[in-house]
């Protein structure tokens, strides 16, 4: 498995990384804590999350599972270690434009991002990114998500602008 690694750059520079690998974030566990937290955010309680012993006796998983949303929504902490845009004054999650969960994350198990810049459009002070996101599971045969995120990057000159 591939260490932990980390692109810095300027909003300038970001154009010039279109299709190369930025990084991969740190392994981050995923916890029952997190997914009893997140089914009671969002109100998606189905056994297969939030009930230990039933999952553990029915599931096909042979326990809990996190909800892909859940699995959607650590990329944000993932992503912030894979990207530093040092001259950025604010960054946004603008979109997605496709996710796929191609396995499930059983709780206890460790995910980690790989992201790849695919695209760079400019927008009013800043750049519109989009990024390949690969998350594995380790020991996992295949990704349990597939996404194209859309980020904006916004610099100095977008402060104040609407």
């Amino acid at each position: 498995m591939t260490a932990p690694s980390r692109t810095t750059t300027t909003i300038a520079e970001l154009p010039s990384l279109t299709g190369r690998e930025l990084g991969s974030s740190e392994w981050l566990e995923v916890t029952q804590e997190q997914v009893d937290t997140f089914a009671e955010a969002t109100g998606d309680r189905q056994w297969i999350h939030v009930d230990v012993e039933r999952a553990e006796r029915e599931s096909p998983f042979g326990g809990t599972i996190a909800h892909g949303y859940l699995t959607l929504s650590l990329l944000v902490p993932m992503y912030a270690q894979v990207l530093a845009v040092s001259d950025a004054v604010m960054g946004l999650n603008y979109g997605l434009n496709k996710v796929r969960f191609p396995a499930p994350v059983p709780v206890g198990s460790r995910i980690r991002l790989t992201a790849t810049l695919t695209g760079v459009t400019e927008i009013t002070g800043g750049l519109q990114l989009t990024v390949g996101a690969v998350v594995q599971r380790e020991g996992g045969e295949k990704p349990v998500c597939i996404a194209e995120l859309v980020y904006r990057t916004y610099g100095a000159s977008a402060q104040g602008s609407s």
